[in-house]
């Protein structure tokens, strides 16, 4: 292998960072985000992350989009709240006392939310297919995070 294909992101060599961005404050996803890892924080206040939604057009949800949310403030300041605009999100969730109880079981929710009691770590993934997003969450502390 040439010295520089190990430079070029198909060659086999290696692996490639992780896309990561920090969130501090109220921000709309798009297709470009997907794929990357959020670190959130509220240190100035509650944070809103909208989710693409459901429709036409460039700011649609697109089936195969994923995005991964990572708390980073050590209990944050305020709630930081993923928005989906309506209840298409179906979760399956697991904390620290082995609880299910932030799970949607069937009934879909319109938001997740990382909870003040959150711990740095606690993460949700999401993924968008044929008009819902999916998503599973761990957490370390029994109620770090919650829908509505």
């Amino acid at each position: 292998m040439a010295r520089g294909s190990i430079l070029e992101q198909n060659s086999g060599v290696g692996g490639l960072l992780l896309n990561i961005e920090h969130i501090t404050a109220n921000k709309t996803l798009d297709k470009e985000d997907s794929g990357k890892v959020f670190m959130c924080s509220s240190t100035d206040g509650a944070v809103a992350i909208t989710l693409p939604t459901v429709g036409t057009g460039d700011a649609s949800a697109e089936n195969g989009l994923y995005y991964k949310f990572i708390v980073w403030e050590e209990t944050p300041t305020a709630d930081i709240t993923i928005g989906a605009g309506s209840a298409i999100v179906s979760l399956v969730s697991k904390d620290a006392g082995a609880d299910a109880g932030a799970s949607t079981a069937g009934t879909q929710v319109s938001n997740i939310i990382l909870d003040t009691t959150a711990q740095r770590g606690d993460y949700v993934e999401m993924t968008f297919w044929n008009g819902e997003w999916v998503a599973s969450s761990l957490s370390a502390i029994n109620g770090g995070i919650q829908t509505s």
